[in-house]
């Protein structure tokens, strides 16, 4: 899912307030915190890390290559008047069962499909890729309240 550049900000302040981190942990903690809700691109995390160095909130130290950020005092005291948990925000509303269950039958077709795919013949093949095709359209179709 998406979410505000804010989210992102807030979302980032509240991380460092646990320890520091590198960008990528970063981004990887909060899918992990939101439950695979809401993953942030480095596109929206990395400006936003410059940002908040640039205002003083947080600073960087370079360590093997990468960048570990931490907050500095001011970023401390930002941290107490900010959101706790940020990410859980884009995990609310959603249906965890419908979306265990949507998870394996995606995982169930995936497996079939690769064993056809490693073992089938070439007509095999094409006839999976074209079940996948048929299957994708008849999904959107769906959502067009179509049959």
């Amino acid at each position: 899912g998406r979410a505000r550049r804010g989210d992102v900000r807030a979302s980032i302040l509240a991380l460092l307030k646990d320890r520091p981190m590198h960008g990528y942990e970063m981004i990887q903690e909060i899918a992990e915190r939101s439950g695979g809700a809401w993953k942030p691109s480095p596109g929206s995390v990395y400006p936003t890390l410059q940002l908040l160095e640039d205002e003083g909130l947080i600073a960087s130290a370079s360590e093997g290559g990468k960048k570990l950020f931490s907050l500095t005092e001011a970023g401390r005291e930002a941290t107490e008047e900010g959101p706790e948990a940020p990410w859980e925000e884009a995990s609310r509303g959603v249906d965890w069962e419908a979306l265990g269950e949507v998870r394996q039958a995606g995982f169930g077709l995936m497996e079939a499909f690769g064993q056809v795919w490693k073992t089938g013949s070439k007509e095999q093949r094409e006839k999976a890729l074209g079940v996948i095709n048929e299957a994708r359209k008849k999904l959107y179709l769906i959502l067009a309240d179509e049959d």
